[in-house]
């Protein structure tokens, strides 16, 4: 192993983090070509399962490669054999849980749909709701101790870099993925507030997540952003206008907005 491997990932110009950076660029000019065809709305936006996963895996590539690449980067140097094809396993793998946590994140938009498909009150109430339990959720323990990981995956890295056998990459990758998302779902979560296919919620869930993971105090800023989430949820609750402003429109409405243009 060599001895420049850092406790904490980190962004460094390496062959692997300049790869995984470059998918993640195309990932996002495919993610902001595509919400810019389908407008932004409550819930599923009428969509079916098979192409909201197809949308959903589209977007969890270009979110979370950022969020990866300092710790493939960091894997890299912890293994000695077949790196071109390791850690590659290794990003798939982390890849293909966000992308199945499309799944649950469909039932729930679902529930958006049964719920407030046709009332604003309705979708600012559970918009108030989940909110709130984003922002108490980052400030909870188990929040920290998934972060933790996140932050220091470096024993497990030694032991897996180590490890043999034919799965060794993928069930790194899979045990890293479930503490990364035991870590963010309340972030994803915002989706539901702001819309499945806001690009702004996107690029700031991105930001918040790899400052997180990689910045010195990103702890401290998680729990900054727990208590925003809190003041914005009262925010939503106590005002109609900050409402209309945050919340997605409702799907009823953008099937008329279409129907008349």
């Amino acid at each position: 192993m060599s001895s420049s491997v850092a406790a904490r990932p980190a962004f460094r110009v390496t062959p692997t983090t300049v790869t995984v950076l470059a998918f993640a660029a195309i990932a996002w000019a495919a993610t902001v070509a595509r919400a810019h065809a389908l407008g932004n709305g409550a819930g599923t936006m009428g969509m079916h399962l098979a192409p909201f996963l197809a949308m959903w895996a589209l977007m969890m590539t270009a979110m979370m490669l950022p969020a990866v690449a300092p710790v493939a980067s960091l894997y890299a140097l912890t293994i000695q054999d077949a790196r071109a094809r390791r850690v590659p396993l290794f990003v798939g793998g982390y890849v293909v849980v966000w992308a199945a946590f499309g799944l649950p994140a469909y039932a729930a938009l679902r529930l958006v749909d049964h719920e407030a498909g046709g009332s604003a009150t309705a979708l600012r109430t559970i918009a108030v709701a989940v909110l709130i339990a984003a922002g108490v959720f980052q400030l909870t323990p188990l929040k920290t101790r998934c972060l933790r990981h996140c932050r220091s995956p470096l024993g497990l890295l030694l032991r897996v870099g180590d490890a043999k056998g034919s799965g060794r990459d993928l069930r790194f990758a899979f045990h890293h993925a479930g503490f990364c998302l035991g870590c963010c779902w309340a972030l994803m979560a915002l989706f539901v507030v702001f819309g499945v296919m806001s690009v702004g919620a996107m690029l700031g869930v991105t930001a918040v997540v790899v400052a997180e993971k990689v910045a010195p105090g990103g702890a401290g800023f998680g729990r900054a952003v727990g208590v925003a989430c809190l003041v914005l949820a009262a925010c939503v609750a106590v005002s109609p206008s900050v409402a209309r402003n945050v919340l997605p429109t409702p799907h009823h409405e953008m099937q008329m907005t279409t129907a008349g243009t």
